[in-house]
């Protein structure tokens, strides 16, 4: 034989050899199950590391959207237990308007008109408050209640019982049970 010849069937065989690495690759699928092959020589179990990675990614991502989910409910929650306090606070500060309203409206006027626009403003904030749940304390001629009064005075009055409410100085708001200020109030001894 040449020297053609020879090397001819030896590229060949090098061709064939790479078509089928080529045909192996392609054909070859990954991996879904854990694979678990037991050592002969000890009996022990031999496990994939790629399969204890994925595991402990599994795990971290389980543990991960657990938080997540926790902190969301707990979110939720503070979320629902401070609004009544925010609402509170908010509407605390709009009292001294309706104060200044009842004070404007208590002073001696000339132009009936300009007394008649405060009363329609002083109505329409009253209706606002009371759409978000605001109620006035009543006091006057009430029994003295330390829940919702404060009583900055005591007064004699015949005519009045022991422990009631003679005047109001200021009055006191709530929203539920909640005091958004108390009444400032006099007390018959």
């Amino acid at each position: 034989m040449s020297k053609k010849n020879k090397k001819e069937p030896e590229q060949t065989e090098e061709i064939k050899e790479t078509e089928v690495i080529d045909e192996a690759e392609e054909t070859a699928e990954p991996q879904t199950e854990e694979t678990v092959e037991i050592d002969e020589e000890d009996d022990t179990l031999v496990v994939d590391p790629k399969d204890l990675e994925i595991a402990d990614l599994k795990d971290k991502w389980l543990r991960t959207a657990a938080e997540y989910d926790n902190y969301r409910k707990r979110a939720a929650k503070e979320r629902l237990e401070l609004t009544p306090e925010i609402t509170a606070k908010t509407l605390t500060e709009f009292l001294p308007v309706m104060d200044s309203l009842e004070h404007a409206l208590a002073a001696p006027c000339s132009d009936p008109g300009y007394k008649k626009g405060v009363e329609l403003i002083k109505e329409n904030f009253v209706t606002a408050l009371q759409n978000l749940g605001v109620e006035e304390i009543s006091s006057d001629g009430e029994p003295f209640d330390p829940m919702y009064h404060q009583a900055v005075q005591q007064v004699e009055k015949e005519d009045a019982e022991s422990g009631t409410v003679a005047a109001t100085f200021q009055k006191g708001y709530k929203i539920g049970d909640r005091v958004l200020r108390f009444a400032m109030v006099s007390v018959v001894k």
